[in-house]
């Protein structure tokens, strides 16, 4: 669903949960699927807004439940919409908006990828505070390259936007209370 008729909208929901490492944060790993160009990334749960969603805040809820069989409207207490953020659309190439929902997951460990996910995984929030954890990748992009920042966790990359949102939140732990 596009805002003011111009910009797609999309929602994620960032889970967390207390695991045995503390502190845990639910990624999925996207599908590998030649023409998408984030092809295998690690991402938070979501999409975009359909026009069936009351609010974004049920885009994140639906996402969620559509990609991984977590059921955040029986399993999820929300916390607290986060900072929109600013990207572009994989279709058109033009402006989208993302944005991510925290919840506490209170469900068990069972999920139920569809196609769009080819794994799912929880990370310790305590691994991002590490410094010495923070890498960075070479993108490229046709005959252009940029170094971008990143983490490798257990041979996958946590990088791009949903690195600019786990950067916004992961030393806001009154966040996650």
């Amino acid at each position: 669903m596009r805002l003011g008729g111009w910009i797609d909208q999309a929602a994620v929901a960032v889970l967390y949960r207390q695991g045995s490492a503390g502190c845990e944060i639910f990624f999925i790993q996207r599908a590998k699927k030649p023409g998408d160009p984030w092809s295998g990334d690690i991402a938070f749960p979501g999409g975009r807004k359909q026009v069936e969603d009351a609010s974004l805040k049920d885009t994140a809820i639906r996402e969620t439940w559509e990609e991984t069989g977590l059921d955040l409207f029986h399993h999820g207490a929300f916390k607290r919409k986060l900072s929109h953020q600013l990207t572009r659309s994989h279709r058109h190439n033009a402006p989208m908006i993302v944005t991510p929902f925290l919840f506490h997951w209170q469900g068990d460990d069972e999920v139920n990828l569809n196609h769009e996910c080819d794994d799912a995984l929880w990370i310790p929030l305590d691994f991002f505070n590490d410094r010495l954890m923070r890498s960075s990748l070479t993108w490229k992009q046709g005959h252009f390259s940029l170094q971008m920042p990143c983490y490798h966790y257990a041979e996958k990359t946590v990088w791009g936007l949903t690195l600019r949102m786990l950067d916004q939140i992961r030393q806001r732990r009154e966040l996650f209370v």
